[in-house]
């Protein structure tokens, strides 16, 4: 039997009942240790027992909620098939068409994209870029929506995507709305980031029936925290709609954005125990506040000192509590450090800019113009800014002993200066939005990035060279 047919035929009896929930889930992680940690030889052994013990969290998180009855049982079968056989280990079609996808390009296919269909919100989060409601909120068409999928689809053999704002939830075109995309390409698998406000129990439904979409909702905390960023009452809603999906049975996610003025907070134990252990989410994905948006000053930014301590509750938290904590920088490990440009995945917004990452809000490409002029998305991934922003995460990973630190791995963030030489030696790069553009403009705003930089490197950098790099 072939490696992904073992797995999938594990994952399906972990549905059967506790019995043989028990014995697969052991063989699943016994084939996990010898994949991720004993045949690896790629990074140091600190860095294999991270990366193993963040994968272990997904599953060991998914098996509690399973014996919690969390998930139904019609919902984890949907999603073994799309997620599990179909993204993770890739369909014997899609296989077949990422080799094309290689063989013709020369680079592997993104494993994911990440799109915002709609800048329309129902809130007005503070920092957030989106916009309130309105009949004119940058949108994009379902027809077109509709072609860039199928693209994305059969031409690069994405089957996950990632579907962000705006408040998704609040996208309607052509008689369509984001409910449509699951229903459409049953054979994917996708993730929701929402504010929780609209998931009614007609709409918790419709995902329970459809199996193949989770969503995350957001919070910055608790009832303080998120109402104070992000309106009076916020947090109430998102609880019933939490409320509305465990009634049917949706596996969901919670989203938090670290702020300075939460930090101190996502220290906490108590704060995962409150969303996994009582609330019973599966994941949690972490963002950490990136100043472009509304209002771009960087005082909301965690310290580099703050980000420290987030990295070791992180690895506390997979290695002991099992919690599936996901942080786009501090987890760094999990993905071999950026993965932006196209190296893993990129972004699409509701202009239909075509973005190396989410924070990263400027463009050449658009696929409107791509596909008058008679192009493809897979055209943008060939630009000179992508191109050169892969041939940056090439050079990183190849740094001589000791090495890349996988803990500054981003490079708007944590390498800004090479940020900013890459967009000053590219033609025609444009800002998504005003806030994206005075950012740019601003001398102050790449200070004050430079210096965070220079001071999260005095910090991590001998960390890193002590505990995880890996030693010639």
């Amino acid at each position: 039997m072939k490696k992904e047919d073992f797995i999938l035929t594990l994952s399906k009896l972990v549905m059967s009942n506790r019995l043989t929930r028990h014995f697969a889930t052991k063989q699943i992680d016994k084939l996990l240790y010898k994949t991720m940690v004993t045949d690896e030889t790629k990074y140091s052994q600190e860095v294999k027992l991270d990366r193993y013990y963040g994968v272990k969290s997904l599953l060991v998180t998914a098996m509690k909620n399973i014996n919690k009855g969390l998930i139904s049982k019609e919902f984890a079968n949907h999603a073994m098939e799309t997620l599990v056989k179909g993204s993770m280990i890739g369909s014997e079609e899609r296989l077949k068409i990422m080799a094309a996808f290689k063989e013709k390009y020369g680079i592997n296919p993104p494993g994911l994209v990440v799109i915002s269909p709609t800048k329309k919100c129902n809130l007005k989060c503070i920092g957030c870029y989106a916009s309130s409601s309105g009949d004119h909120v940058e949108t994009i068409e379902w027809s077109l929506l509709d072609k860039m999928m199928t693209e994305l689809h059969d031409d690069m053999g994405i089957r996950f995507f990632v579907i962000s704002g705006g408040e998704p939830l609040m996208y309607a075109s052509e008689g369509k709305t984001i409910l449509d995309l699951p229903r459409k390409w049953p054979d994917s698998f996708f993730l929701m980031y929402t504010n929780g406000t609209l998931i009614t129990p007609d709409i918790a439904k419709q995902m329970a029936e459809l199996g193949n979409l989770t969503p995350a909702v957001s919070t910055e905390g608790y009832k303080e925290e998120t109402d104070q960023r992000r309106g009076s009452g916020i947090y109430d809603r998102s609880m019933e709609a939490i409320k509305n999906l465990k009634a049917v049975k949706v596996p969901f996610g919670i989203s938090v954005t670290a702020t300075k003025k939460n930090a101190e907070l996502l220290t906490d134990s108590k704060f995962y125990n409150y969303y996994f252990g009582e609330l019973g989410a599966s994941y949690m994905w972490m963002f950490q506040y990136m100043p472009i948006g509304r209002e771009f000053s960087t005082e909301l930014m965690i310290s580099p000192s703050q980000r420290f301590e987030l990295y070791k509750k992180w690895k506390s938290l997979v290695h002991n509590e099992h919690w599936f904590v996901a942080d786009f920088w501090n987890s760094a490990e999990m993905c071999d450090g950026c993965i932006s440009c196209g190296k893993g995945y990129f972004y699409i917004d509701w202009n239909a800019n075509i973005m190396p990452c989410v924070f990263i809000p400027y463009y050449k490409d658009n696929v409107r113009d791509l596909y008058a002029q008679g192009k493809k998305v897979t055209d943008a991934l060939f630009s000179d800014f992508f191109v050169k922003g892969r041939e940056w995460q090439e050079d990183y990973l190849k740094r001589p002993a000791p090495g890349a630190n996988l803990l500054r791995p981003c490079l708007i963030r944590d390498h800004h200066k090479d940020f900013m030489g890459i967009v000053n030696s590219c033609s025609n790069i444009k800002p998504e939005d005003e806030a994206a553009k005075d950012a740019l403009g601003s001398e102050e705003y790449h200070q004050k990035l430079y210096a965070f930089d220079e001071e999260l490197k005095s910090i991590e950098d001998p960390y890193w060279n002590e505990n995880l790099a890996k030693e010639d």
